[in-house]
């Protein structure tokens, strides 16, 4: 899986063998399911029943992510400025540890204002780091001394193999699959004498008039787009498994020579740089779209809260994000003015998880509250844990974090995402993650799906609260979101990665669906 939690393209390429089904409303996540029949967050009748006339105030969000293009048309009027500081004067002018971090941080950057693009897995960086420790015939004396490392060394070995060993047999395939789908596009515009090739072109292509090679073009574009693959898709995937060889598991790969910091301390305030936008963006972008984008310029998408300010905080790269990033990203998104922060990002290890911890419950002392994404591998939590989280190394849980799981646009047993992690502990909510319109770099907008926009779909109803009704505290805003979802006592679903058919109810602890009109009416009584 790609990191930033990788947008489902792949394995949704893989598992399609019939056509795209087409989606009721590109804004679904936005709608309510009594009035449009589709279960969105109910966030258009919010507006139009509860909030019509209503004052608000700004809100800031931190949106830790790959970067976020700030020159977006439906972002740039809402974006966190640090009014504080005087952009280009090359001073930290208000003395917060960072030098014209005018719209946010990035912990991925150099000094030189170059930038992390791809990562190591944390799982090769701790496969690399025990290697050097035991080296290539570790004496037994040494192996019983550090029983618990070699056991993690072994375990990590034949994880690392296989993982590698995957990807060695996907990227020829798809780099050659991209291959194919070139020539053919070629073959058929050349022979229709068009740039711009349609289903419709390519059906009415006749084949007892054409040549074999323009058959056989014909019969692979057809294919792809029974599949509903395009160029885009095909490049996109044939890169994934590319970079992955190429860095993610690439034992010898090391990225923060580009930070030049010290990756096993913490440096708080001592390293990267203000170029939050960072060279992937797409991810970012994406996230704040959902959270955030205007929904009064007659431009691309309506984001879920209209008066929010968001913060670009730069940590995750194409890889495994670093704890001390993390962290780091945490105190820094805190420290200067966010009432929330979205994490659509995750991974299975965490070798400097206290760091982490530590940063969580600073965010909890300042009454800031975190949405995290459940994660894209189907997998119980409960069960099979994934970082960041809200359980403490040391005992005890965050009280200021929700975990987020996907939803999709269908209904019945397809309603939950195939990918969406779950857990009837560990998972609080559902909300919508599948096939959600947003922005992308470019002043442009996709469709992606993944946990990543089901957290930030979260996201933008905390702030919408926090607008609306600004005296509400952190822990005030989770109690509401958590106890103000919509239930399905009667939904049955496939358990996401299965065929059986669970209680949607049992995917969660709260069993539920995200839902802004419920939560306001809520803060309507409590206020």
């Amino acid at each position: 899986m790609k990191k930033i939690f990788f947008s489902i393209l792949i394995s949704s390429f893989l598992l399609q063998t019939n056509a795209q089904e087409l989606k009721t409303k590109a804004n679904w996540y936005n709608l309510d399911f009594e009035k449009d029949g589709v279960r969105g967050m109910s966030v258009e009748r919010a507006y139009s029943e509860l909030l019509k006339d209503k004052k608000s105030t700004p809100v800031v969000v931190a949106v830790i992510d790959g970067g976020t293009d700030i020159n977006h048309e439906d972002l740039k009027d809402r974006l966190w400025t640090n009014t504080k500081e005087i952009a280009g004067n090359g001073k930290d002018d208000d003395k917060n540890g960072f030098i014209d971090d005018i719209n946010g941080w990035d912990f991925l950057g150099g000094k030189d204002g170059t930038d992390v693009n791809h990562e190591q897995l944390e799982m090769t960086r701790l496969l690399k780091q025990l290697k050097d420790k035991f080296g290539e015939k570790p004496s037994k004396k040494m192996i019983r001394k550090n029983k618990i490392d070699y056991e993690l060394l072994q375990s990590l070995q034949k994880e690392y193999d296989e993982k590698k060993a995957e990807s060695e047999q996907y990227a020829p395939f798809y780099k050659q699959l991209y291959t194919n789908y070139l020539e053919s596009e070629k073959v058929l515009k050349e022979y229709l004498k068009t740039e711009i090739l349609t289903k419709e072109t390519i059906a009415s292509i006749d084949e007892t008039l054409a040549d074999r090679k323009v058959r056989a073009a014909k019969k692979t574009l057809e294919k792809f787009n029974e599949l509903g693959a395009t160029g885009a898709d095909i490049k996109e995937a044939a890169e994934h498994y590319e970079n992955e060889l190429k860095y993610n598991y690439n034992l010898d790969f090391n990225a923060r020579t580009v930070v030049g910091d010290k990756p096993n301390k913490l440096e708080y305030g001592e390293y990267g740089n203000n170029e939050v936008t960072g060279p992937e963006a797409v991810h970012g972008t994406h996230v704040a779209g959902i959270i955030g984008a205007n929904r009064n310029n007659n431009l691309g998408i309506k984001g879920v809260c209209n008066d929010v300010k968001i913060m670009v905080v730069r940590t995750v790269p194409d890889g495994d994000e670093r704890d001390k990033d993390v962290a780091n990203a945490i105190r820094y998104a805190t420290d200067n003015g966010a009432s929330i922060i979205n994490m659509s990002f995750g991974k299975k290890y965490s070798p400097e998880k206290k760091w982490v911890d530590e940063a969580v419950k600073y965010a909890q002392s300042k009454g800031v509250l975190l949405i995290a994404a459940a994660g894209n591998d189907n997998l119980d939590t409960d069960v099979d844990g994934q970082y960041p989280n809200d359980q403490y190394d040391g005992g005890g849980m965050a009280e200021n974090w929700i975990s987020v799981g996907a939803l999709s646009w269908k209904a019945d047993a397809d309603a939950v995402a195939t990918f969406s992690n779950y857990g009837k502990k560990n998972v609080d909510v559902f909300a919508p993650g599948v096939d959600i319109y947003s922005t992308v770099p470019g002043s442009k907008y996709e469709e992606k799906s993944g946990t990543s926009m089901a957290a930030p779909a979260t996201t933008g109803v905390a702030a919408l609260l926090k607008s609306y009704f600004p005296n509400l505290t952190a822990a005030q805003i989770k109690k509401i979101i958590l106890e103000s979802t919509t239930k399905a006592p009667d939904l049955r679903v496939k358990k996401p990665g299965s065929d059986e058919i669970v209680k949607f109810e049992d995917l969660s602890a709260t069993g539920g669906i995200v839902n802004a009109y419920n939560a306001v009416k809520m803060a309507m009584e409590m206020k």
